[in-house]
């Protein structure tokens, strides 16, 4: 691991730089994306690894053209907005209505549908956890669609804001209405909130407009073949696309070039342990983890060879160990493992271990993503704020260090990891 960290961390970490430098955000469906794809299969065979491949497949391609918002009443202001993904535009000339402030489902439902019909609602559920506030943005414009509302903003899924935005997926139910939704900041809400309290009418007009269809892009594959069990895989992965703001640095350029560092550096190295390592640079896991459920559906019949499978989406900043999914047994085999790391040796088992992955845990595959001191993760999630001035370079080459090191560990171990 020390040598990992200290011969080709530096390269790593500059390779990794200008990737973010030169391509920045990298929307589903853009040609920017297909550009950072190809990029990654000529940086892998200019560094001695020629077993690149692509698997190709259809998704969603969402774009935002314009979006405004402004408070006619009780004052004059202007409302900064952010579309969330494949919402529908207003009509033309836009949408005003009253707004009303709505803190949580179940006051959504107790509320009279007179109350809500025709009118724009407003979430300002705060942030509890991702996991348990991040259902406002998924699903309120359905569930304010079914009581008659036009329109949804939603507070943004952060627990810290400077005035900043935070986009992200959404999910129309069938057979509802589709109305537009978008994030407002944490002071809007509030202030939003203060003044329906005092009794005061709040008016909004909100004009949004956007192009949704679909293209095609690619999953990447890049592997290093195991020298006695080549069939069977230990899979290490991160998504290459992001949301359209800020340069998609953090979610998850740290954790895609992490993870395609691994066979690459393995190989520098002639390490090749026993069964193979595939790095996959997942597409499209923004808009619903489409690259996963594709690659899933592909290669259904090869889950038996997958001994274990690994992702980092949760930000590069200080490695202290991995969330574990899998069998009592598989959990202990890793914690043994782990001890070799120390301090990086923190194990825990929260169900959810990364995003496109749990697709896979779910069918019984042991798996785990990179645990980090990733506190402010959320500060800068889905937000203009995710650049490179949120990673560290000693951080994401501790990272990088790490799941080559452990990666490699356990691709190299006598047994199989067992299953559920």
């Amino acid at each position: 691991m020390e040598e990992i960290r200290t011969n080709f961390g530096r390269s790593m970490y500059e390779e990794y730089e200008r990737f973010i430098d030169k391509f920045g955000a990298r929307p589903s469906g853009t040609e920017v994306l297909e550009n950072a794809i190809d990029h990654m299969i000529n940086l892998t065979k200019h560094n001695g690894l020629n077993d690149v491949t692509t698997e190709e497949l259809e998704v969603p391609h969402w774009v935002r053209v314009h979006e405004s918002a402004k408070m006619l009443q009780p004052q004059a202001k202007n409302i900064a907005i952010l579309g969330f993904g494949t919402s529908v535009s207003t009509p033309p000339q836009g949408i005003t209505a009253e707004a009303i402030v709505i803190n949580s489902f179940d006051e959504l439902e107790k509320t009279d549908r007179k109350s809500i019909e025709g009118k724009i609602v407003v979430f300002d559920a705060h942030y509890i956890s991702y996991g348990e506030t991040v259902v406002y943005r998924s699903q309120g414009a359905s569930k304010a669609a079914k009581k008659g509302a036009i329109a949804t903003l939603v507070r943004s899924i952060t627990p810290f804001s400077i005035y900043s935005l935070h986009t992200g997926a959404q999910d129309y139910e069938n057979n509802v209405t589709k109305i537009p939704t978008a994030a407002i900041t944490l002071e809007d809400a509030d202030l939003m909130r203060r003044l329906q309290n005092r009794g005061e009418t709040i008016v909004l007009h909100i004009n949004m407009n956007s192009t949704f269809d679909m293209k095609k892009s690619r999953n990447t594959l890049v592997d290093l073949k195991g020298k006695l069990y080549p069939e069977k895989q230990v899979i290490v992965s991160g998504h290459i696309d992001s949301w359209d703001v800020g340069q998609g640095a953090m979610d998850d350029g740290g954790g895609m070039m992490i993870s395609w560092f691994v066979p690459i550096v393995l190989n520098i190295l002639k390490l090749n342990p026993k069964r193979t390592i595939r790095a996959i640079l997942w597409t499209a896991e923004e808009p619903g983890l489409i690259g996963a459920q594709e690659y899933l559906k592909k290669h259904m019949h090869e889950l038996d060879n997958i001994n274990f499978i690994m992702e980092s989406d949760e930000g590069t900043f200080k490695p202290l160990g991995l969330d574990v999914a899998g069998s009592p047994k598989a959990r202990c085999i890793v914690k043994e493992v782990l001890k070799q790391f120390a301090p990086i040796n923190k194990i825990t088992n929260s169900g959810y271990p990364g995003s496109d992955i749990v697709l896979f845990v779910e069918k019984g595959l042991p798996g785990a993503s990179l645990l980090n001191e990733n506190e402010r993760y959320f500060w800068y999630h889905h937000s203009e704020g995710d650049t490179l001035n949120v990673q560290n370079m000693k951080d994401v080459v501790d990272c990088a260090a790490f799941w080559a090191a452990f990666s490699y560990v356990i691709a190299d171990l006598s047994v199989d990891i067992p299953r559920q």
